[in-house]
Formats: C-alpha cells, sequence, structure tokens
C-alpha cells in the first residue's frame, strides 16, 4: 500500500513537471504564431486562424521549438519557404523601405498641406 502512494506521489509530480514543460512551449508556439500571417484566412493571424494550414503552422513550429531552434531561426526557415509575406514585422532592406518610409512621407505631405489650408484662412 505504502508503494502505491509512493508511486501516486511520484506520477502526479511527473505529469506536474510535464504539463509545466508543456505550457513553456505553448507559450512559445503562441508569441511566434501571432507574428505569422495565415496564408489561407486574409487579415488573421496563424495564433487567430483555424485553419489547416494555420494548425500545420502551429505544429511545425513546436516541431523546430523541439529541435532546439530559436525563433529568429525560425523566422528564418518561414521567411525562406514562404517569403517574408508571411511575417507581419517585416525587416528593413531594400525590398521593404517603401513600405517603411511611405507612411511617413504621407504625414509629411499630409502636414503641410493641413498647414498650408490653415495659414491660408
Amino acid at each position: 500500500m505504502k508503494m502505491i502512494k509512493i508511486l501516486l506521489k511520484l506520477m502526479i509530480i511527473f505529469l506536474f513537471l510535464q504539463n509545466n514543460s508543456l505550457a513553456e512551449t505553448s507559450e512559445e508556439v503562441d508569441k511566434i504564431s501571432k507574428n505569422l500571417r495565415c496564408l489561407i484566412c486574409q487579415g488573421q493571424s496563424v495564433y487567430d486562424s483555424q485553419s489547416d494550414f494555420a494548425l500545420s503552422m502551429k505544429i511545425l513550429i513546436q516541431n523546430k521549438i523541439d529541435e532546439g531552434k530559436n525563433d529568429e531561426q525560425i523566422y528564418e526557415y518561414l521567411k525562406a519557404k514562404y517569403g517574408e509575406w508571411i511575417v507581419y514585422d517585416p525587416e528593413m532592406n531594400k525590398n521593404t523601405v517603401l513600405l517603411w518610409v511611405l507612411p511617413l512621407i504621407l504625414f509629411v505631405f499630409g502636414s503641410l498641406l493641413i498647414l498650408r489650408k490653415v495659414s491660408i484662412r
């Protein structure tokens, strides 16, 4: 009887430790998938989507984490496979410089237009 109690306690401790490690990797998968665009759903992240693509992406991310890959390595793998578009927060490079500079140009142009209209009156 005493041996059964000890085994039960050990199983409970093991399950608790197992759940903690699953929660940590699950949080990592969630963090990465929130920054990835679902290629099937318009305007949804992989985290928010329930499409087959999103579910397979979450499994892929989990597998990469289990292989010991960090966030940056996972993002690089996905960008190589699906293109820069899959990431919500693209890097600044020669292909995306317009994406980063255009809002600034529009802001300056709009501000100048507003100042011109205000100063005319």
